[in-house]
C-alpha cells in the first residue's frame, strides 16, 4: 500500500541549521548539468538548491551555463573540490554527451557519494554502485525498464500501474525511482511507496523538472553532510535506500507547494520554473516552522 506524503512528514525530514554548523555539515552539492544547447537547466537547478537550503553548491559544466549560473547565483563555486553528493543529467543530451563527461559521469556512479540522476544521465544507471535516485518522466521510466530487461508496460491511461512500475525499475537497478507526475511516486527497492499528489497543474511547465532536481539534490546533500558531522568521517554510507525515499518524498512535497505558493502570489495564475525556485525557501520555512 503506498503511503501518502504529508506535510508532518516533510518537515521531519528537513533539518534546522545550528550554531555549530558550517557549510559542510550543512552539505555541499556538486553539479554536473546544463549544456550549451539547455543553459537553463543549469541555473534552474543551482537556483533551487540554494533556496532549498545548503552549505555550497559547486557547479562544473560549459562555459555558457556556467557564466549564467554565476550571473544569477554568484555565491556558487565553480570549481572542483569537496562535496557530499552529486546532481547530474538536467539539461543535457546523452547523444551529444563528450567521451570525458561520459567517464566523469560513470566515475560519479562507480563511487560511494549519493547521485541524483536526471535526464540525460539516466542511460548510465544501470551498473551504478553509487547510491542513486533516478527522477524519470513516465517516458524515461519505460527507457530505464527497457534497459533493466524490465517488460514493457503502458503508464499513461485507464489502470495504469505507474506504482508498480517504479517499484519494479527500483528492485531491477538497485536505486531509488522518483516518478514524476500530477501523483509522483517514490519507491525504493525493497520499502514502502511513497506518493505525493501536485497541489497545482500549473506545475506542468518547461524547467519545473530541473527545479526538482535541485531541490532532492540539496536535501541529499544536507543529510549527507548531517550525516559526516555525526559520524566524524565519510557519512554518505548512512544514506540508506530508506532515507533517499523519505529525501525523495519530501522533495516533491516542497516542489509541488513551492509551485502552489508561486501561483497564489499571483492570483491563482500560471507559474514560471524560475518562480517556484524562488518559492522553495518560503515553503522550507513554513515546514520547518511546525
Amino acid at each position: 500500500m503506498a503511503l501518502e506524503w504529508t506535510a508532518e512528514q516533510a518537515a521531519g525530514v528537513l533539518r534546522m541549521p545550528t550554531a555549530s554548523d558550517d557549510k559542510y555539515s550543512r552539505g555541499v552539492l556538486g553539479v554536473r548539468t546544463g549544456s550549451d544547447r539547455y543553459p537553463g537547466a543549469a541555473v534552474l537547478g543551482v537556483e533551487a538548491a540554494h533556496r532549498t537550503g545548503l552549505g555550497m553548491v559547486r557547479y562544473l559544466g560549459p562555459e555558457r551555463p556556467t557564466a549564467l549560473v554565476l550571473a544569477r547565483r554568484p555565491e556558487t563555486v565553480s570549481a572542483d573540490g569537496r562535496v557530499q553528493a552529486w546532481l547530474i543529467g538536467s539539461g543535457t543530451d546523452a547523444s551529444e554527451r563528450s567521451a570525458a563527461d561520459t567517464a566523469a559521469l560513470r566515475e560519479l556512479l562507480a563511487g560511494s557519494m549519493p547521485v541524483v540522476v536526471d535526464a540525460g544521465a539516466l542511460d548510465l544507471v544501470p551498473g551504478a554502485v553509487a547510491p542513486v535516485v533516478v527522477t524519470p518522466h513516465d517516458r524515461e521510466l519505460a527507457r530505464l525498464r527497457e534497459a533493466a530487461g524490465l517488460p514493457e508496460i503502458s503508464l499513461t491511461g485507464p489502470g495504469a500501474d505507474r506504482g508498480g512500475a517504479a517499484v519494479d525499475t527500483a528492485a531491477a537497478l538497485g536505486v531509488t525511482v522518483l516518478l514524476k507526475g500530477s501523483r509522483t511516486v517514490v519507491a525504493t527497492p525493497a520499502g514502502p511507496v511513497r506518493t505525493v499528489v501536485s497541489p497545482t497543474a500549473w506545475l506542468a511547465a518547461a524547467g519545473t523538472g530541473d527545479v526538482l532536481g535541485g531541490i532532492l539534490g540539496a536535501l541529499v546533500a544536507g543529510a549527507a553532510g548531517a550525516a559526516e558531522a555525526d559520524a566524524g568521517a565519510d557519512g554518505s554510507a548512512a544514506l540508506d535506500a530508506d532515507t533517499l525515499g523519505a529525501l525523495a518524498a519530501t522533495a516533491a512535497y516542497v516542489h509541488g507547494h513551492a509551485a502552489a505558493a508561486a501561483s497564489a502570489a499571483r492570483s491563482g495564475g500560471p507559474i514560471t520554473a524560475l518562480d517556484v525556485a524562488e518559492s522553495v525557501a518560503s515553503v522550507i520555512g513554513t515546514l520547518l516552522a511546525r
